[in-house]
């Protein structure tokens, strides 16, 4: 169990933590972009409705992988970290975070400790401290704070990323600046249906989403694909016409996607989309076939 002490008001006093006070972040380690996983947003919310009736808040630590330079985080996962804190210290239970990221090394070899969560809609006054254990966890690099607000007075989630800065001339563990860090929602392609089916029940009136079909969700990404390509068409005549200012930037990225589309003469593509169409089709008939004929087995079995 670590004990983080506040420090006294005598001057020239210093916080007792157990071990050597460390300097939160250097010049060439401070982070400057993170990117955080909708998973770990999840798990922290999970993790404060599940907290002691007593907690006004729970912390716990992030996991994620770093560039070389240590500049840019990706939080992709965290887990909780017990605590316990009063108006005069916080205990937190160390024991239980060595275990647990023990194991998770085990199944993610790659990923590792880059800083530290806590709910609420402001820092505590024991952030500094617990700041200075986790760049110790975390060094030669800056550890991550992140706020996630569970409040939500104003119906949203405010979400915090900040970083640790020393100030003053003494390297206590106290004397630390928590500055803005700029942040992004980064997911995989294969989370996107599930946030979107999420979106969905939360709009819905009864809170229940239904799961769509496959060529329903075929249907539905066609109709915003030809949507896209009908606002990127009718940005591109008005910037011709002369009705619209040119942007250097969405010319760049068109001239860059129109790059990576390969040049096919559209007889060909409707001949190649043809084929691969018959494809799917005998591919699906083939397996509702076999299914039936196990079926079919399964049944003549159970006679025999």
């Amino acid at each position: 169990m670590l004990h983080l002490n506040l420090p006294s008001l005598v001057s020239g006093s210093s916080v007792k933590t157990g071990a050597s006070s460390a300097t939160t972040g250097t010049a060439n380690s401070t982070t400057q972009q993170c990117y955080i996983h909708p998973v770990v947003l999840f798990s922290i919310l999970d993790h404060f409705l599940r907290r002691n009736e007593s907690q006004d808040r729970v912390i716990g630590t992030l996991l994620g992988v770093r560039s070389d330079d240590g500049r840019v985080v990706e939080i992709r996962s965290c887990f909780a970290v017990p605590h316990f804190e009063t108006e005069d210290e916080i205990q937190v239970d160390m024991e239980h975070h060595g275990a647990m990221f023990a194991l998770h090394k085990r199944a993610n070899t790659r990923e590792q400790i880059v800083g530290w969560y806590a709910t609420g809609n402001k820092l505590s006054k024991y952030a500094a401290l617990i700041q200075d254990f986790y760049s110790r966890e975390a060094a030669p690099f800056s550890a991550v704070h992140l706020v996630v607000d569970t409040d939500m007075s104003n119906g949203q989630l405010p979400i915090q990323c900040l970083y640790g800065s020393p100030i003053g001339i003494g390297a206590h563990p106290e004397n630390c600046l928590f500055l803005p860090l700029p942040y992004e929602l980064q997911y995989p392609d294969a989370e996107l249906s599930a946030l979107q089916v999420a979106t969905d029940s939360a709009e819905a009136p009864d809170g229940v989403a239904v799961l769509v079909s496959d060529m329903e969700q075929l249907e539905k990404t066609i109709d915003e694909l030809r949507a896209m390509l009908e606002r990127v068409t009718t940005y591109v005549h008005s910037v011709c016409d002369g009705t619209t200012q040119p942007n250097n930037v969405v010319g760049k990225y068109l001239m860059d996607m129109l790059a990576v589309v390969p040049k096919i003469d559209s007889k060909q593509f409707s001949t190649l989309f043809q084929t691969h169409l018959q494809d799917i089709l005998m591919v699906a008939y083939l397996t509702n076939l076999t299914r039936a004929q196990l079926n079919i087995a399964d049944r003549l079995q159970r006679i025999v």
